[in-house]
């Protein structure tokens, strides 16, 4: 039994001083009451939910950085953006796979997440032809985090085509690629490759999007799993839009909306190219907009309408994609500045009630929960123990109160803040770092140095 002694903690009905926290060895909160510290407890100053990182792809972290040039083309844009992506798959190996995913889930939980959702698309050789385990590549995915200790929610992804007109794949993504036979095969293993992993993990589906699976095999695909999560990319980009009207007959929301039935099982993820109609319908189906604003900003995709969304009742997470940067802090500011540039509006997220901060970091503990499959997003009991406490002697948190202090996190603040990390009860960042940092850094290193010769 571990307990926790927070000075202010952030409960699933609000503020509270004074609170204990008892974890059980099984990683759910047990008890929590009010009154004085304990003996023996791990005293904080503030202690909040610490949400899931709802949609990543690990392999990317190793290219930050190096996609800022621009080729003989006119204008960049993420279609260029991915040629590099594809060449930079040619020389990754699963060794290095494992060391970046490792690396990337150190930076998630010492950026305050709790639990990675990991849109995992590289499976194969890069022939196209399948390792001895078909699986090799989550089995490194679960390996890594072994290593982090963080929750894992693993989202193997279908991807069969390299267009709406059903092409084959072509170089560089002939990794990613299954028919649905062996697409079930890869989940059957994927499951086999978690089975070592603490209770919290989870195995959900993840069709990659319209153009890369058979629309008419996404209902089929939900059924795979059909107690956990499902997450797709859709309406990402201009000419995404575009195409998949010219091919279907009807732009992308619209046609998930007359074809498939959506649940709070779904995360869409980006949604950054949606009609006002769009928004407001898709939100009232429960599913969840799983959101990455650095990388969508870094991509040139647009601007999720996160007004519009959250007034019809939507929920919404927040994720890292591309992990160009990996940090809670500047997601929620840039999911919130982005509306501000748009509307030419100030504190554009926040109610009557609740701060901005507040209400996005609200929105994405409860939502990122959901796309992960993961009874958390709360401190309560029976929730597993996702937490993050603040260093509350920062200079910029120093004798805050309640909801400033989230404000102060995202607006004012960025990873430096967070102080320790718990992962379903595992406290794997103390004093600011990660328990496993040396290590983990040093493989890192090694990794991406032979993948970045030559580039």
């Amino acid at each position: 039994m571990q307990t926790i002694w927070a000075e202010q903690a952030l409960l699933a009905d609000g503020w509270q001083s004074g609170v204990t926290l008892r974890i059980k060895a099984d990683g759910r909160i047990d008890r929590i009451d009010s009154g004085p510290p304990m003996a023996g407890s791990k005293r904080v100053g503030v202690l909040l939910p610490a949400p899931a990182n709802c949609h990543s792809h690990a392999f990317q972290r190793a290219m930050a950085g190096l996609s800022e040039r621009r080729g003989e083309q006119p204008s960049d844009s993420f279609w260029t953006w991915r040629q590099l992506m594809y060449a930079f798959l040619d020389r990754i190996t699963p060794d290095q796979v494992q060391a970046i995913a490792a690396q990337v889930q150190m930076e998630m939980l010492e950026a305050g997440f709790a639990c990675n959702v990991e849109f995992h698309y590289l499976h194969h050789r890069p022939d196209g032809g399948a390792y001895d385990d078909l699986a090799e590549m989550s089995a490194r995915i679960a390996a890594a985090a072994e290593t982090t200790g963080i929750g894992l929610t693993l989202l193997p992804v279908a991807y069969q085509f390299g267009g709406l007109d059903k092409r084959a794949l072509g170089s560089g993504q002939r990794r990613f690629g299954n028919d649905p036979d062996r697409y079930a095969r890869l989940l059957e293993d994927a499951a086999r490759a978690l089975r070592g992993l603490p209770g919290d993990t989870v195995l959900g589906v993840a069709p990659h999007s319209l153009r890369a699976v058979d629309p008419r095999s996404l209902s089929e695909l939900a059924a795979l799993r059909p107690d956990d999560p499902i997450h797709m990319h859709l309406a990402e980009t201009i000419a995404e839009v575009d195409q998949v009207q010219a091919a279907l007959g009807r732009r992308p929301v619209e046609w998930v909306l007359d074809n498939l039935d959506l649940s709070d099982r779904w995360c869409l993820i980006h949604l950054t190219q949606m009609q006002p109609e769009e928004t407001r319908a898709l939100a009232k189906t429960g599913a969840v907009a799983g959101l990455c604003p650095l990388t969508e900003a870094s991509l040139g995709d647009g601007i999720f309408d996160a007004i519009s969304w959250t007034e019809a009742g939507g929920a919404l997470a927040l994720g890292s994609d591309s992990n160009i940067r990996i940090s809670l802090a500047e997601e929620m500011r840039q999911l919130d500045t982005s509306q501000r540039l748009r509307d030419h509006s100030r504190a554009a997220l926040a109610t009557a009630d609740r701060s901005t901060g507040r209400r996005i970091l609200d929105q994405a503990a409860q939502g990122g929960a959901r796309t992960a499959g993961r009874g958390a997003g709360r401190i309560e009991v029976g929730a597993w123990a996702d937490l993050v406490a603040l260093d509350m002697g920062h200079i910029d948190l120093a004798g805050l109160r309640g909801d400033t202090i989230v404000d102060s996190f995202a607006f004012a603040g960025d990873s430096r803040m967070v102080a320790d990390v718990w992962s379903a009860g595992r406290h794997v960042v103390q004093g600011g770092q990660h328990i496993r940092r040396e290590a983990i850094t040093s493989a890192y290193r090694t990794a991406v140095k032979s993948l970045r010769d030559g580039l």
